[in-house]
């Protein structure tokens, strides 16, 4: 294995502790949320539960594997048309940038948009600021993109 170059890379979007109320107290659990992306277009989230915090990660990571999209990305390193979408009440508002603008977005989104690839884009989330809401809506958002080719065949043109 040495030498051989990780294919995905990970971003830890939230780590969180739950408990479960029994007869002799409360019981603690972690809860992980994580973006697994290869920077080329493809992205994926995934949320894993267990009782240590790497066990989580770990889980959250293989689901994250399963759950990949392919994301139209232009040459320019941005998506190639503006979208609004809602999950649960949470709103996200996705623009393309020109060159040089970077990533201005919230950690959640930023988070998730750096492992997919995109480099010069503008998010705006409205409504709720939940986190899972939030990663879902971009995913959703992303996964809603069209390139320039698929549209011209969806209208019959060339």
């Amino acid at each position: 294995m040495i030498g051989v170059e990780k294919e995905f890379e990970e971003r830890v979007i939230n780590i969180n502790r739950v408990a479960k109320v029994v007869k002799g107290g409360r019981r603690f659990r972690f809860s992980a949320l994580v973006a697994v992306g290869d920077k080329k277009g493809r992205v994926g989230i995934g949320l894993g539960k267990s009782k240590e915090v790497p066990e989580a990660i770990k889980k959250a990571i293989e689901k994250a594997k399963k759950n990949l999209i392919e994301v139209p990305i232009t040459p320019d390193g941005t998506i190639p048309h503006p979208m609004e979408l809602k999950e649960g009440a949470s709103v996200v508002l996705m623009k393309p940038a020109r060159p040089g603008t970077g990533i201005i977005a919230g950690n959640t989104a930023r988070s998730i948009l750096e492992v997919c690839g995109v480099s010069n884009i503008v998010v705006k989330s409205i409504g709720s600021n939940n986190i899972h809401n939030l990663s879902h809506a971009v995913i959703k958002v992303l996964k809603s993109l069209r390139s320039k080719d698929e549209i011209l065949k969806i209208r019959g043109l060339k």
